[in-house]
């Protein structure tokens, strides 16, 4: 028990005596080496790299679930204003004045309402009287993270 005592005493004023004398009498302090604290930076930024890239895409995915989302709610939107009008709208903003959409979403690829409206001939009943918008899509060029492009989505 006794030897167990010394030893922590032995360390413990190791430890607690800052300026450490080495046995010619110079004089060291404890700290670290430049070379520890630049080895220790590294790593930091290193680990710092990867969680940023990996924000990036998380942040990315993030949008195109947005995206999905907005273009099925504007594309239902589409189908049943000409289901119930016997119409196809002439665009996207004829869908937020007939009160099918509370506002035009934004699309979260462009940061802007510049949805690109298809139109086609294709009537959706037999009392449909005119044709206009069928589908909308992205105004974006990037490539999704699927490598799909976002206007053919």
């Amino acid at each position: 028990m006794k030897e167990g005592f010394n030893v922590n005493m032995r360390l413990h004023h190791r430890l607690s005596s800052w300026p450490l004398r080495t046995s010619r009498g110079e004089r060291r302090t404890l700290g670290f080496t430049l070379l520890e604290l630049m080895i220790v930076m590294t790593i930091i930024a290193i680990l710092i790299g990867i969680a940023a890239i990996r924000y990036d895409k998380v942040v990315q995915h993030s949008k195109e679930a947005v995206l999905k989302t907005d273009l099925r709610t504007i594309r239902d939107a589409i189908d049943n204003y000409t289901l119930d009008k016997q119409a196809a709208p002439q665009s996207v903003d004829d869908l937020q004045q007939a009160g099918y959409l509370r506002s035009v979403p934004i699309d979260p690829m462009t940061n802007a309402k510049d949805w690109v409206p298809q139109f086609d001939s294709v009537v959706l009943s037999p009392d449909q009287t005119t044709t206009g918008m069928v589908d909308v899509h992205s105004n974006s060029p990037r490539v999704s993270l699927e490598g799909t492009p976002y206007n053919e989505w």
